[in-house]
């Protein structure tokens, strides 16, 4: 106007993505990139296909095809944990919605990244970093003392992981795993985050577990 160009304060903001059963998720914005801040909860892949649901041990751990549950087989863990796949149902590049997919293990590289960790570290195995894991940790769910600051937005919490050599479910409250890319015919990368760790775990795993999902775009 007359009086010469002023600008305010520049706000980011996200909104809401929908899965294909309009399942909402928030998102945040970590470095470049927009990340679901909730774990999938689907159970349909993204051009209306349902994915087989399997609870019993044995029937898990012979799975060499896509497949999902929930945790402990129960369906009330649904809006707070979501669902846990094994990666032949990553595999199939229709988890996520439309526009949207897994993260890869290049792209958890620059998630760390962006929240501190050397480039050097990304590449490395096992724990790494400072307090990368500290800032993906909700403030909330983790035990006495073991809560992150979440600075990232990421809001992760610890729902544990079905284990792919016997079925069960372990390390509920105290870890939790999200898949990533594929390392070879039988394995597949993941991240992990501990409440008694403040860094961020890298390693693979076989392709027959049951981990969570974030989905990236």
């Amino acid at each position: 106007n007359r009086a010469g160009i002023a600008y305010g304060d520049e706000i980011r903001f996200n909104t809401q993505v929908a899965d294909v059963e309009d399942n909402r998720y928030n998102t945040v914005t970590i470095g470049t990139r927009v990340w679901m801040a909730e774990n999938l909860r689907t159970v349909t892949y993204n051009d209306n296909t349902p994915i087989p649901h399997v609870t019993a041990d044995a029937d898990w751990i012979a799975m060499t095809s896509p497949a999902y549950c929930w945790l402990r087989n129960d369906i009330a863990t649904k809006p707070v944990h979501g669902a846990l796949y094994n990666w032949y149902t990553v595999s199939t590049d229709k988890l996520c919605p439309s526009g949207w997919h897994v993260p890869t293990d290049a792209e958890y590289s620059a998630l760390e990244v962006s929240l501190g960790m050397s480039p050097a570290q990304t590449d490395l195995w096992e724990w790494r970093g400072t307090d990368q894991g500290t800032q993906i940790k909700n403030t909330t769910g983790w035990a006495e003392g073991e809560n992150g600051t979440n600075l990232s937005g990421f809001s992760a919490i610890p729902g544990g992981y079905r284990y792919g050599a016997t079925g069960a479910f372990n390390g509920i409250d105290i870890l939790t795993y999200w898949w990533s890319s594929e390392y070879s015919a039988d394995y597949a990368w993941y991240r992990r985050v501990d409440g008694a760790n403040s860094g961020i775990y890298r390693h693979v795993t076989s392709k027959r577990g049951g981990k969570y999902v974030r989905c990236i775009k």
